[in-house]
């Protein structure tokens, strides 16, 4: 569930960095009606430094943990491993192959664990050049093919 979109998202970074800049150039502008210059760094110095730089760390991370949460960060762009083809054999048994680099993955899932059955590479993979699960209802037919292919070998 997306608790904030986009759009939502930008507009919070906008005024977050508007209202940055206004207190920076608010405190810029008191800096400079003192005249009283120091020529010397204290701990008071290097302590509102050191805040400085943990509250924009922060905001830093909490921007980047927010864009994790509603999915507008992509962490993998590559998608070396995705699921091409799923089969329900029950109420809570599923046969699924997964794309895996140039490897492709049959596996057995049940509520209490996953079995790797078979590992299809070259030219023994199923759904060879799709990009997407167009031949999902010729699962099943490839599926029987292959395990008779095993069976006669």
């Amino acid at each position: 569930m997306k608790i904030i979109g986009v759009l939502g998202l930008k507009k919070i970074i906008i005024v977050i960095i508007i209202f940055l800049c206004s207190i920076s150039s608010v405190y810029a502008a008191l800096e400079t009606k003192n005249d009283n210059t120091v020529k010397t760094v204290t701990y008071e110095h290097i302590l509102n430094w050191s805040i400085g730089l943990i509250i924009v760390l922060s905001l830093f991370f909490a921007c980047i943990w927010l864009m994790k949460k509603t999915g507008t960060l992509p962490i993998n762009s590559k998608e070396t491993m995705r699921v091409i083809a799923g089969l329900s054999l029950g109420m809570r048994e599923k046969l699924v192959i997964v794309q895996v680099g140039n490897k492709q993955l049959i596996l057995g899932i049940s509520p209490g664990k996953i079995d790797n059955l078979l590992v299809l590479e070259g030219d023994d993979q199923l759904f060879q050049g799709t990009t997407d699960n167009q031949d999902e209802g010729k699962f099943s037919d490839k599926l029987k093919q292959i395990m008779m292919d095993s069976v006669h070998e």
